[in-house]
């Protein structure tokens, strides 16, 4: 993940629309501490920090649609990953100085000019799969009460001009996913206080409707077969508990008990999976 954003961070950096300066340079990604010297013109980008950017954070779960399968997952977690970007010269005295600057000021030119990352200069993991956001840089900003002359004391060597770059990337360390089946369709069963009738739906194991069940209310003995939906209606009875015989044909018969209402009309049968 990190390797592929310094590669990233590379390809930018040679580019061959970036100033022939730093594209020439060496992009070193080493420490640069008291041990450190190039012994050429180089970019130094060390990566120092990395830290959760909780303004960017989602709490909402991602929805996706996939063949007829809606998956749930955590969002991805956003990263702020800054380096500190320095210049550093094989030469010595004031052409030592004059080298770095240039260089540097060059290289904050040219980074400068991407707000995003261009998609041509993403590798690895960072261009497959395609990151979610787009990869926000911030150029040249500190925060408050981060002073620089601890940062270069914990390296061992002098203080030396620089600026930082924050790229925001985007990873999902979550394998939690949960899945679930879209709805076909709603069925929308009603009922009416003034005309009560002891209804339901006769459903196989999958939910599906059962066409042709005999469903006998063996109190009364009146019989209905279910119709293409699998319903069935009985008009006529009287408030109570009753029992469905349900008979369908290669199946075991089914009995269930039912307690029958004016607020309690629908009473669906699901037959076991054979």
């Amino acid at each position: 993940m990190f390797d592929d954003l310094d590669a990233t961070l590379k390809a930018m950096l040679t580019d061959a629309a970036a100033p022939a300066n730093v594209r020439s340079a060496d992009i070193s990604f080493d420490t640069p501490d008291k041990d450190y010297q190039p012994t050429q013109a180089t970019v130094n980008v060390f990566l120092h920090e990395v830290a959760e950017n909780r303004a960017l954070r989602d709490e909402a779960r991602i929805i996706d649609f996939t063949n007829n399968t809606y998956t749930s997952r955590l969002p991805s977690l956003r990263l702020d990953c800054t380096y500190l970007v320095t210049a550093w010269s094989a030469q010595v005295g004031g052409l030592k100085t004059q080298e770095e600057h240039n260089l540097l000021g060059l290289a904050l030119i040219w980074v400068s000019g991407f707000p995003v990352l261009d998609d041509r200069f993403l590798q690895g993991t960072l261009k497959t799969p395609a990151q979610p956001y787009p990869l926000a840089t911030t150029v040249a900003q500190t925060r408050e009460g981060q002073p620089m002359g601890q940062f270069w004391s914990a390296l061992g060597i002098p203080p030396r001009p620089g600026f930082s770059l924050t790229v925001t990337i985007a990873v999902d360390p979550f394998t939690e996913v949960d899945q679930f089946s879209a709805f076909q369709h709603i069925d929308v069963q009603t009922t009416s206080p003034q005309y009560p009738a002891l209804s339901g739906r006769v459903l196989d194991s999958t939910l599906a409707p059962v066409a042709g069940a005999t469903v006998t209310v063996a109190e009364s003995g009146a019989q209905q077969t279910s119709d293409a939906a699998g319903r069935f209606t009985f008009v006529g009875l009287q408030p109570g508990t009753y029992t469905l015989n349900v008979q369908v044909t290669g199946q075991p018969n089914q009995q269930l008990s039912v307690t029958y209402a004016v607020d309690a009309q629908i009473h669906n049968v699901i037959l076991p999976a054979p």
